[in-house]
């Protein structure tokens, strides 16, 4: 992920003093641990400034609305409290080439700042740190005890200190190409850690591209460089100081992330604000994407082994218990041939009632015949009712083993991060294990409460235009079955296979060709577990035949007067 470094705060602090000072705050809201957003408003719009501390992706623009669900962290509480209807009249760095901003609060604008919100945008130390006039820490998102940094505790009622000052050189236009390439070419190495080590200021992402620009790889040795090289890259070097002295940005898509001094472009982006916000919310969402996914699948995983386990302890004690009858034949044969006992037997052999064939029955020697055969009996008896106690035990566990294979199989259908929407597809997984009592998280503030089931349903048409809808969850299953389904519209599922619930749209009146049903047929089997056969039974009906079973978990459903179509998964190209 990209570091906010240097530069990309001074383009964003620059837009933002451009279009945001002076304006009214009107709200704050925490998005997560990291995340704060500010209700701005000015004369002519209103919007969130989003500020986060996210270790590896600390920044600071105009980001997206936050969702409708409850604000529960204390940090925004006092923030609101301390500056809800002041004006944000400054953002300022607090020194030349510090990665801090200063954003200060007053009643109005051309008044002294009442409160300041320092944002440290500095990787892993990034916080944000809210004071009043007379710069006494008020709050801050991340705490530092004495124990923590005896150089730089950040604690309530302390004054705020600033970071320790950069101790390199810090580049400067004035500088000529002479002292310059001395100062660089001074101990031989590779010219972008010659860069790094002589001058404060600088990421490795802005140097790539300085690099790229002037036709110079990272890796070339300062030793090697010709005059020419020099004086290109130095070219590069006073390029970016104006354009850092200007505050005139060309903020661009690159290869591989993104760059606000037009070298390396891709694509072009009409301002930083947009940029940042949606290079972070992705590399957010899709690092967060990763590890719930992988939280998810271990946890089932975990779940499914022990209740495999279960099922099969079960299974093993009801064929033991087939054997009760085989106790009560042995207990009648006994009973029927007591003159043939003597006393002392371990063993008697006896001819079977039907078919004549000699049975061999083991004896308690201390016991006579009548008592054996008691003995025998109570076997029998026994392991009956072990079978009446087991099979509804056994059905239990199975039944909980078809769910969680169903939550599995969405799991892996969601298996890479394309979208925002992918993640939420997750989240929705997540809060149904919570729901159900699979999963516990004391951190996590379930949205279910407050939002309805999302519709990021995957969409499809078929060859005739008519629109298929499939389920990425058991959540957005349910959504699809049984509230989304209309009259006329035809339910799809793999059969006895975990899977999506899939709905095939039609009007009144419209009749959908077999080519239609087919390519229906065909997503069902993809987005079921069977995905890698060559044909999976594929069931489908009417919405009003299918049932939720009383109790049943999410997604779980039963259906009738159904037909089948062999679904063909290999032919489907997910989109």
């Amino acid at each position: 992920m990209q570091p906010v470094d240097f530069t990309t705060l001074t383009a964003t602090c620059s837009e933002l003093r451009a279009n945001w000072l002076p304006s009214r705050t009107e709200q704050v809201y925490q998005r997560d641990r990291y995340t704060i957003a500010i209700a701005l408003r000015t004369l002519k719009q209103r919007d969130w400034l989003q500020i986060s501390w996210h270790p590896q992706a600390a920044h600071i623009c105009i980001g997206d609305p936050p969702p409708r669900s409850p604000d529960t962290f204390t940090f925004s509480q006092q923030l609101i409290h301390q500056l809800g209807g002041l004006a944000l009249v400054g953002i300022e760095a607090i020194a030349p080439w510090e990665r801090v901003i200063d954003l200060q609060f007053a009643r109005r604008p051309g008044e002294s700042a009442l409160y300041h919100v320092y944002a440290e945008i500095m990787g892993k130390y990034s916080n944000v740190i809210l004071t009043d006039a007379n710069n006494i820490i008020i709050t801050a998102a991340h705490q530092v005890s004495q124990q923590q940094s005896s150089v730089r505790p950040i604690q309530t009622g302390q004054p705020y200190e600033t970071p320790p000052k950069l101790t390199g050189t810090v580049p400067s236009l004035s500088e000529s190409q002479e002292r310059w390439q001395e100062r660089v070419s001074l101990v031989p190495g590779a010219i972008k850690r010659q860069l790094l080590k002589s001058y404060s200021g600088l990421s490795a992402a802005l140097l790539d591209l300085m690099l790229l620009e002037a036709n110079i790889a990272p890796e070339t040795s300062t030793d090697t460089l010709n005059p020419d090289d020099w004086r290109r890259l130095f070219e590069r070097w006073q390029e970016w100081l104006q354009a850092l002295d200007s505050k005139k940005f060309q903020p661009a898509w690159t290869k591989d992330g993104y760059t606000v001094m037009g070298w390396g472009v891709v694509e072009k982006v009409k301002n930083i604000q947009e940029l940042l916000n949606h290079y972070y919310s992705n590399q957010i969402d899709q690092q967060l994407f990763s590890q719930l996914r992988h939280q998810l699948s271990q946890k089932l995983n975990n779940i499914l082994v022990k209740l495999r386990n279960k099922a099969q302890t079960f299974k093993t004690r009801l064929q033991q218990s087939d054997q009760a009858d085989e106790y009560r034949q042995k207990a009648d044969l006994l009973m029927a041939h007591l003159q043939n006992w003597e006393p002392g037997m371990k063993e008697i052999i006896l001819a079977d009632f039907d078919t004549n064939l000699p049975v061999a029955i083991a004896l308690l020697p201390d016991k006579n015949a009548v008592q054996n055969a008691q003995s025998l009996y109570k076997q029998h008896q026994k392991l009956k009712r072990a079978r009446a106690a087991v099979e509804p035990l056994l059905l239990e566990v199975q039944t909980e083993i078809e769910y969680l294979e169903q939550v599995e199989a969405a799991i892996a259908q969601i298996d890479t991060y394309k979208t925002s929407e992918d993640l939420r597809a997750l989240e929705e997984i997540r809060e149904e294990l919570i729901g159900q009592k699979y999963l516990e998280d004391p951190e996590y503030r379930s949205r279910s409460a407050n939002e309805p089931p999302s519709t990021n349903f995957h969409r499809y048409l078929t060859p005739s235009g008519f629109e298929v809808l499939i389920g990425r969850n058991n959540r957005q299953n349910d959504q699809l079955t049984f509230r989304v389904a209309g009259d006329y519209d035809i339910w799809f599922h793999a059969q006895e296979i975990p899977g999506s619930h899939l709905l095939l749209r039609l009007e009144p009146g419209a009749v959908a060709e077999e080519a239609d049903l087919q390519f229906v047929a065909n997503l069902a089997a993809y987005y079921s577990r069977a995905r890698q056969s060559e044909q999976v039974p594929i069931v489908y009906t009417q919405p009003k035949h299918v049932y939720k079973p009383k109790g049943a978990k999410p997604g779980i459903a039963i259906y009738k007067q159904e037909s089948i179509l062999w679904g063909k998964p290999q032919i489907v190209i997910s989109h």
